[in-house]
């Protein structure tokens, strides 16, 4: 008995398995398109982002705004806040610096006047009034001003001042003139950003406008950290050359006033005129020894200290402060 022929199962063309591997391939694409598919969605969505962000950024400062009121914070995105009152202490009140002050009056006087003036460090001791003094000379000279020839006066943090040179282009268009003032200047470590502040106040090609001074405040006379300087002077290979560049900078405030640490009596005073200011009544004798009892406690004697123990007595004594 013959059997039958065992049949093959036919084989597949190479056009059939071409097209079974395409449909296949349409069934689960490729690791590489599904990765262009994923970064060409990031892209999309960072556009997207971007062109909110862009739409909802303040517009810089025009030069009009700056009728609105005599202080501003600068911001790095090129915006200026205005401040309707400013946090200052009057001039009077100011005691144990009046060779400091009257320097600074009559440097600020001669810049609002369109005089030539230097460009200030006000350097030394904590809470010894360097700020405190910038904001009332510069509410000083304003006193009897007409509002076209006010002074205005813009703080800048110590971090931003790396869009100093954006400042600049802004005030260097305006009509009215300017104090730029940075509290608590200071620079450590590998920090460059004292790089830009060195070309505005002397060396760039621009310059310093000159409807625009520069103070500043800080706790360090070459607003480096003594630590630092040594540290440049013994790693360099020339140690003079390593300290220069960033030593030079606060050479380039023409005018440095030094505050120091106060006597007792100098404190006494400080004390008795904030309490004679804001009608703050106790004996003398028992006036002076909380005072000095207070300043024991913190382990100094400043106008800080004094300010804080006038806030002290007011508070227990119900006292107002109101007109600082």
């Amino acid at each position: 008995m013959s059997k039958k022929p065992h049949k093959t199962a036919p084989r597949a063309t190479p056009k059939a398995a071409s097209r079974k591997g395409a449909k296949v391939a349409s069934k689960y694409p490729s690791k590489e398109s599904s990765k262009d598919d994923a970064e060409a969605r990031v892209i999309r969505a960072l556009e997207t982002i971007a062109a909110h962000l862009s739409a909802n950024a303040p517009a810089a400062a025009a030069p009009e705004s700056f009728r609105d009121a005599d202080a501003f914070v600068w911001h790095p995105n090129g915006r200026l806040t205005p401040v309707a009152r400013v946090s200052r202490v009057e001039l009077g009140l100011l005691k144990g610096i009046d060779r400091m002050r009257d320097i600074l009056i009559e440097n600020t006087e001669r810049f609002a006047d369109g005089l030539p003036a230097n460009n200030a460090l006000l350097w030394g001791a904590r809470g010894m009034g360097k700020s405190s003094l910038v904001k009332a000379a510069h509410a000083d000279i304003n006193a009897h001003r007409k509002p076209a020839d006010r002074l205005k006066l813009i703080e800048i943090h110590r971090e931003d001042i790396e869009s100093l040179p954006a400042l600049m282009d802004l005030l260097r268009a305006s009509e009215f003139r300017f104090i730029v003032f940075c509290d608590d200047l200071s620079f450590d470590g590998n920090d460059a950003s004292y790089k830009s502040l060195k070309a505005m106040l002397e060396g760039g090609i621009e310059g310093r406008p000159d409807n625009v001074i520069l103070y500043a405040t800080s706790n360090r006379r070459h607003l480096l950290a003594r630590e630092m300087i040594e540290n440049e002077r013994s790693t360099a290979i020339n140690p003079g050359e390593a300290v220069e560049e960033k030593v030079s900078l606060s050479d380039r405030f023409g005018l440095w006033l030094g505050f120091h640490r106060c006597s007792q009596d100098e404190y006494l005073a400080m004390v008795k005129g904030y309490c004679g200011h804001f009608g703050i009544k106790l004996a003398e004798q028992e006036l002076e020894r909380e005072a000095l009892e207070w300043s024991t406690t913190r382990g100094s004697r400043s106008g800080r200290v004094a300010w804080q123990f006038t806030q002290e007595l007011a508070g227990r004594l119900g006292v107002r402060l109101s007109g600082k």
